[in-house]
């Protein structure tokens, strides 16, 4: 399918809804459907960014330049699955709980003749993600899924809009996402994984993945190359300096930090 056609495609799951409210997380996949959603219908969309521990600070920043850039009718909220003790906990099916939570937050924030839309695309499907059974409990809808959009697909819609500050960003999962099922989330932990992967992407080139992992054993970092000399020194040192065991650099693998699924 060629360029016009898969965005024409987008543009006609959009336009079926009276108003629409973007769940907006600062990733390439939201953001571009914001952007387009904006360009497409300015007077019917609205943006809802919500901020919680598990949010890196980067996303929020991403997400209020491009609203402020591009005049965006944006909203920014708490999340609210903090205050969900089964979130929490960090069962197999966290992520069930946080998009509960999160979906009827933004339902609230939502006309009532709006949709909630996220920014699910059709690569997501093959993953195992408990958040879309809370989107379909609550009529969530994904233009992406709708109109048929892969993961590759998105980002060419990105550089074809401008979106240069998006369009090559790596998967970004939330940072509870990095803790090990069964270990508790905590905003401590969650904020020493942002300040680890900050620290360590400025070694790496663009486009590459890292996870800094919260496990039994101690912190994991999952890098493309897990070799990294300077990696696991800097890691070592950030771990020794936040009185944490460092357990070592290890290939990087999709949904480590889910067990028992």
């Amino acid at each position: 399918m060629n360029a016009d056609a898969i965005e024409q495609r987008l543009l006609g799951a959009l336009d079926r809804h009276a108003a629409i409210a973007v769940a907006v997380s600062g990733g390439v996949d939201s953001m571009t459907l914001a952007a387009i959603a904006h360009r497409r219908r300015p007077g019917a969309v609205t943006m809802i960014h919500a901020v919680s521990p598990a949010v890196p600070k980067a996303a929020t920043d991403r997400v209020r330049s491009r609203a402020e850039r591009d005049g965006w009718a944006l909203t920014v909220t708490g999340a609210g699955e903090f205050e969900d003790a089964r979130y929490r906990a960090n069962p197999v099916d966290r992520c069930y709980f946080c998009k509960a939570n999160l979906y009827d937050r933004i339902r609230g924030l939502t006309p009532a003749d709006g949709v909630i839309a996220s920014g699910a695309n059709l690569d997501d499907l093959d993953d195992y993600r408990p958040g879309l059974r809370a989107a379909a409990e609550r009529n969530v809808v994904h233009p992406f899924v709708e109109a048929g959009i892969t993961k590759a697909e998105v980002r060419a819609l990105a550089r074809r809009h401008g979106l240069d500050d998006v369009a090559e960003l790596p998967a970004q999962p939330c940072l509870s996402s990095r803790v090990e099922t069964g270990i508790a989330i905590s905003a401590d932990d969650l904020a020493f994984v942002e300040r680890a992967e900050a620290a360590l992407a400025s070694l790496l080139s663009p486009g590459s993945t890292l996870r800094c992992r919260v496990t039994q054993a101690g912190i994991v970092v999952e890098l493309d190359d897990p070799d990294h000399p300077v990696a696991a020194a800097m890691t070592a040192s950030l771990c020794a300096d936040a009185g944490r065991a460092f357990a070592g650099l290890r290939r990087y693998r999709r949904g480590a930090a889910f067990l028992g699924r």
